[in-house]
């Protein structure tokens, strides 16, 4: 099986030249799948991770737009649809000036496992530009989105690929694409896109979803244990949706949430995160952290060194793929972490990995952690569906539920693989399983 899956491997580094990310997720991957493929070898067999590996289509586009001053702009848009088994490609876009196409395949492959552990009938993909929205106006930000979506509009549809947001894409950008989708379509077709505004086809609990399933995920770790999170203490990374709602969600279980971080360094405030503050300085005032610190008595702003150099309980790696190194994983068990659960797409470093793995302790990999915001895209595409709307309390419990059936389902095939408490294999296992056994159902496609 280590020939195999070394050949697969190198053929996926031969035919992604430059693509480190997608390389390091596929790796990832193929190497837990050894235990599955021995126990059913029809699998490789018939192709399915050659097939798997392999994007059904990818979309590569030019993106021209004037900025405030009258100059002529030009950016480039993806979209990844990687594998539609189990239903429309689902996924964000993101728009940062790192996002190039190694950065979306990974993020649209770690997306096929993730959205097939949701047990929702949806598909893995992945879009977005390096476009920077951060310091734009909001007319730069719409002429953007509306030439951006011009292109994108051809490719997506409610049964056909369903984007959502990610970092870079929150209610404003989705509000232009949508607005510029109707127009080109002459069609309200609600569910082309999820994270939409309440008044016009959104759903309750979107904005929380990701960063509470990342905390729920490891309440439902710790309860394995006989444990729970009242009481501890949590550093989290990252100052966006995620890392806010996941601050939100841990101060309702009793944690105490004691950092977060953006690009110009983290804050520690020892006496728990003021989360209407920090809300009113990222959501509404768009700030920077250190705006928080300048308000918050007792706050202070580290601009060196890493957020995982402070010592807790919990870690919740909320901000980007590869924050968290092998050097960052031992300091973080020194400091006697004993539970990780990613809110962001492989935040994590093979060798931060081979720490938590090697130390024995709780690892919920983001594939199945943060699988709470696309979940409630899903639900959202079902009320647009049936054009209905759930209030908050009936959505938070369908997420609450489908979070705890994932944790099940990891643990479930964990130990059918024989590595007992090996989220990272059971969240690959499970959701393979169920991608592959359809694509065999469905012939060579």
């Amino acid at each position: 099986m280590q020939d195999v899956v070394e050949k697969i491997y190198e053929q996926v580094v031969a035919r992604n030249n430059a693509e480190p990310e997608f390389h390091q997720a596929v790796r990832e991957v193929l190497e837990s799948l050894g235990p599955v493929i021995a126990k059913h070898p029809h699998y490789a067999e018939a192709g399915l991770l050659e097939r798997l590996v392999e994007p059904e289509r990818q979309i590569i586009f030019r993106v021209p737009w004037v900025d405030d001053s009258g100059a002529v702009q030009v950016n480039r848009g993806f979209r990844v649809e990687f594998n539609s088994a189990l239903g429309p490609y689902k996924g964000g876009l993101r728009f940062h000036p790192s996002v190039n196409v190694g950065i979306i395949k990974f993020l649209g492959f770690e997306q096929i496992f993730k959205n097939a552990l949701t047990a929702q009938g949806i598909g893995g993909g992945k879009g977005g530009s390096d476009f920077d929205p951060h310091g734009r106006s909001d007319g730069e930000v719409m002429r953007f989105c509306q030439s951006f979506m011009t292109e994108l509009a051809r490719h997506i549809g409610p049964s056909t690929d369903v984007p959502a947001g990610d970092i870079g894409v929150g209610g404003r950008e989705i509000g232009y694409m949508f607005g510029q989708y109707k127009r080109l379509r002459n069609s309200y077709d609600a569910g082309v896109l999820t994270g939409k505004g309440l008044a016009w086809g959104g759903s309750l609990v979107r904005t929380e979803a990701t960063g509470y399933g990342a905390v729920l995920f490891a309440q439902s770790m710790l309860a394995t244990k006989g444990e729970t999170l009242e009481g501890k203490k949590v550093v989290v990374s990252g100052a966006g949706n995620v890392a806010i709602y996941a601050i939100e969600k841990a101060q309702q279980l009793g944690a105490t949430p004691i950092t977060f971080s953006d690009s110009s360094g983290y804050v520690v405030d020892e006496a728990g995160v003021d989360l209407e503050l920090l809300k009113q300085v990222k959501e509404v005032e768009r700030g920077r952290v250190a705006d928080y610190v300048e308000r918050r008595p007792g706050a202070r702003l580290v601009t060196q060194g890493s957020v995982w150099d402070v010592p807790a309980d919990v870690a919740l790696p909320c901000a980007t793929q590869n924050e968290l190194d092998g050097q960052a994983a031992a300091t973080l068990l020194r400091g006697g972490c004993g539970v990780v659960s990613e809110g962001a797409n492989m935040p994590s470093t093979p060798e931060a990995v081979e720490a938590f793995s090697s130390a024995g302790i709780l690892f919920g990999p983001g594939k199945a952690a943060n699988a709470g915001g696309v979940a409630t895209s899903a639900l959202e595409m079902e009320q647009n569906s049936g054009r209905t709307r759930w209030d908050f309390a009936t959505a938070e419990a369908k997420l609450t539920g489908i979070m705890a059936d994932i944790h099940d389902s990891c643990v479930a095939a964990a130990e059918e693989y024989g590595r007992p408490g090996d989220y990272v294999l059971g969240a690959n296992a499970a959701g393979f399983t169920r991608v592959a056994d359809v694509m065999l159902a469905h012939g060579i496609v």
